[in-house]
């Protein structure tokens, strides 16, 4: 997940948006040893006052050592009879009986096209039934998952599934104006004269034997296999011996899946979470919900983000609770009818999801009388607006904050708490994990000190998928994460996030890295250089905004950039924003100084955010 970068202070009402950032203090402070006798001292009890940006999270409860497969059979176990999955828009619906043995039906479909523990199975699907039995039947024989945005392009696509190694991917038909096939038939020339099971293509893909097709009709797809033939086909007592040695062969640390997030060197990195990483993480998270008693959730989050993988899917299984989703893509009015249709008590979305809620028209339409709880976090979170959202839709509501790299949530607001101060925090550390707040020298800072958040525990990523050394970057030899958010943590263990060290931007929960959209403006053989930023938005948080400065002797209009840019990269990383430049504001040292572009942008552009 994304973390919570700015306070931004939005009413539904609000002509204008403030941004108030924390300055910058990183003083001297002292260095504390990284040794646990030392650490031990420094565990906060209820009744503490902490002096220094450090918190771990204690509990009784030890981790546990399963696999996903593991604890699913539990679950199934529990609660055969209870409702496991709701896909409002399909129709489609399942008991965790019914689930698991789906889920089984796909496994042995997998294992009979030749793959086996390790093997890399990319899932190119917008949220479907398909999608959660892919998830949950990988996981069963030791498969890793690639996740892919379903708006990804060709561009993209290509790449992440080259970086991944992928033996098969399964694509959906069309979604949107996605036309996935067309799209794998270009990047794979070969694949309309390819036999199913045996594609070869040595010159861009040369692991990938599979494709298969999740497709609504009966249309043919030259070279493919249909999804359904997969998962329905007839069951050979060889492969269900096999699939039995593959479940006892897996280890809870074996890596589970990979989820690209926006590079900032120009390319998406593989986030690598293994079972360990996202078992734990879903009992935590639905500890902090209270999810003793299931419910049902609705979730307008994408499957592929790791807020629909593991805080939607991974948290449903593991407590038994109903996931119910809206929609293939996210819509607010799907969104308030799934909760009105299906009596759910607990909803989650961005800030901007419930900002879309509030402002609905139709909002007084639907019964939302049963909503209980909700869970928000991925995007900038304004303490009045999650005022508005509590009292508007009557429920507990829990801020939470992490990234992909952590599993994602790390802490959160406590939902049994009727304290509003709350609201301007992402909470406390949660068990089993630790975070601290360093300067630029890595020494913990004191309390109410913003520094860069760090964290450390059974959350933290394996690394990022054959790029040792960006994962050392990341990851020190003491073992902690360094996330790039900066943040406070005050007295009481209460963290507040103020901004990025880098210039990630978050459009409505989805993250945008500067690079990796400039690495591709420069494709353009127009364009000298490009420069992106962030501008302020009500609605998302932050738009996209790039500033271009052309070949002498060129010229070029805003909608001929969109246009170079629509089919080639996600719809969220197209600027929505254009300024055509001759000079950028510079350091003397010659670094553009991206700082003044946000300032002269906000100002610019504030015409459209009004």
């Amino acid at each position: 997940m994304g973390s919570l970068m700015r306070n931004i202070a939005l009413t539904r009402k609000a002509k204008h948006i403030s941004i108030r950032l924390p300055p910058l203090k990183l003083p001297h402070a002292r260095k504390i040893s990284t040794r646990s006798k030392v650490y031990n001292s420094r565990v906060q009890s209820a009744n503490e006052r902490l002096k220094y940006s450090y918190s771990h999270g204690t509990s009784t409860k030890p981790l546990l050592g399963d696999t996903i497969g593991e604890r699913f059979d539990k679950v199934v176990e529990r609660f055969p009879e209870r409702e496991a999955y709701v896909f409002c828009e399909d129709g489609h619906r399942a008991t965790f009986s019914e689930f698991k043995h789906e889920v089984d039906q796909l496994a042995v479909g997998l294992i009979s096209r030749g793959l086996t523990k390790g093997d890399r199975l990319a899932i190119w699907l917008p949220n479907s039934k398909d999608w959660i039995l892919t998830q949950f039947a990988a996981a069963q024989i030791g498969l890793i998952l690639v996740c892919l945005n379903p708006a990804y392009q060709q561009f993209e696509a290509e790449y992440i599934l080259k970086k991944a190694g992928c033996k098969a991917v399964i694509i959906a038909d069309e979604f949107k104006t996605q036309n996935f096939y067309s799209m794998m038939a270009n990047i794979i020339p070969e694949l309309p004269e390819a036999k199913p099971g045996s594609l070869s293509s040595t010159r861009l893909l040369p692991e990938l034997r599979d494709v298969f097709i999740a497709n609504k009709t009966s249309e043919p797809f030259r070279g493919t296999t249909p999804f359904k033939e997969l998962k329905n086909g007839s069951v050979d007592v060889d492969v269900l011996q096999k699939m039995k040695e593959l479940k006892r062969m897996i280890q809870f640390d074996d890596p589970a899946c990979l989820l690209f997030t926006s590079g900032t060197t120009g390319h998406s990195k593989g986030v690598t979470l293994t079972h360990h990483n996202l078992v734990n993480n879903a009992v935590l998270v639905g500890e902090n919900m209270n999810f003793q008693e299931p419910g049902r959730v609705c979730s307008p989050w994408p499957l592929f983000h790791c807020a629909g993988l593991s805080v939607t899917s991974m948290v449903c299984m593991e407590w038994g609770a109903t996931a119910v989703y809206p929609s293939r893509g996210y819509n607010s009015t799907a969104t308030l009818k799934a909760v009105h249709d299906e009596r759910c008590d607990t909803l989650y979305g961005t800030p901007s999801m419930f900002l879309d809620a509030l402002a609905n028209p139709d909002l007084d339409k639907f019964d939302l009388s049963t909503l209980r709880k909700g869970l928000t976090g991925a995007s900038s979170c304004s303490a009045e607006l999650m005022k508005q959202v509590v009292s508007t839709l009557k429920i507990q509501l829990t801020i939470v904050y992490g990234c992909t790299e952590s599993s994602p949530l790390v802490s959160g607001t406590s939902i049994a708490s009727s304290d509003e101060n709350e609201l301007s925090t992402v909470g406390k550390v949660f068990p089993h994990t630790e975070i601290k707040i360093v300067d630029r020298e890595g020494s913990v800072v004191p309390v109410n000190t913003t520094g860069e958040v760090c964290i450390r525990g059974y959350c933290v990523m394996m690394g990022y998928w054959g790029e040792k050394e960006q994962t050392e970057k990341a990851v020190g030899p003491t073992g902690w994460l360094h996330t790039g958010d900066l943040g406070t943590m005050d007295e009481r263990g209460y963290l507040r996030i103020a901004g990025r060290l880098k210039d990630l931007i978050i459009r409505g929960g989805q993250n945008v890295y500067p690079a990796e959209v400039e690495y591709f403006l420069h494709t353009h053989p127009k364009i000298q250089d490009a420069q992106v930023i962030s501008v302020p938005d009500e609605r998302l948080g932050e738009e996209v905004c790039a500033w271009i400065k052309l070949w002498k002797g060129e010229t070029m209009t805003a909608g001929e950039l969109k246009d170079f840019c629509n089919g080639q990269i996600a719809y969220y990383k197209i600027p929505r924003y254009i300024k055509f430049v001759d000079e950028y504001p510079m350091t003397a040292s010659g670094k553009v100084k991206k700082y003044v572009m946000k300032e002269q942008a906000a100002e610019e552009f504030q015409s459209y955010l009004t």
